[in-house]
């Protein structure tokens, strides 16, 4: 846990930047002080989307400081998944303990705002997220055809 607030720390100090600070302020009291999943837990279902909502600013942060887009399309998918999982009862509040979208995002902020460009990364994560989207889509129309050919 050092290791994360130092981070997110010395990130924020380095730029000197009140925007990156905010941001990194957010990652620390949703992730760092565990207020996404207290909030999850306390209010289920409505604490995820609140605390997405709450995220959504680092990310407004990246798109104000013109990071590539596949960098935002990584940032939101991070958003995405740790709303969607943490909204899953009781795995979901286990999930928010160890996802830590928040902090996850202001890493690619400050990494991508330093470096001006994104990475190979970033497009393997958007482009697995993708797939892994599409199947989601074709398994029940799979399992429909294979159902109604057995009949």
């Amino acid at each position: 846990m050092q290791h994360i607030t130092g981070v997110i720390r010395r990130a924020s100090r380095a730029d000197e930047d009140p925007e990156l600070d905010r941001a990194a302020s957010i990652a620390r009291w949703t992730d760092v002080a565990m207020l996404d999943p207290i909030a999850g837990l306390l209010v289920p279902g409505l604490g995820d989307f609140l605390s997405a909502g709450v995220g959504l600013y680092i990310v407004q942060v990246a798109i104000r400081k013109r990071l590539p887009k596949i960098v935002i399309a990584r940032m939101l998918l991070n958003l995405g998944i740790d709303t969607a999982v943490g909204s899953i009862p009781l795995v979901g509040d286990i999930f928010d303990f160890a996802f830590r979208a928040n902090r996850r995002n202001v890493d690619l902020l400050t990494a991508r705002h330093e470096a001006g460009r994104g990475r190979a990364v970033d497009w393997l994560f958007v482009a697995g997220a993708a797939l892994l989207f599409l199947a989601a889509l074709a398994l029940p129309i799979a399992l429909l055809v294979w159902f109604i050919s057995a009949l």
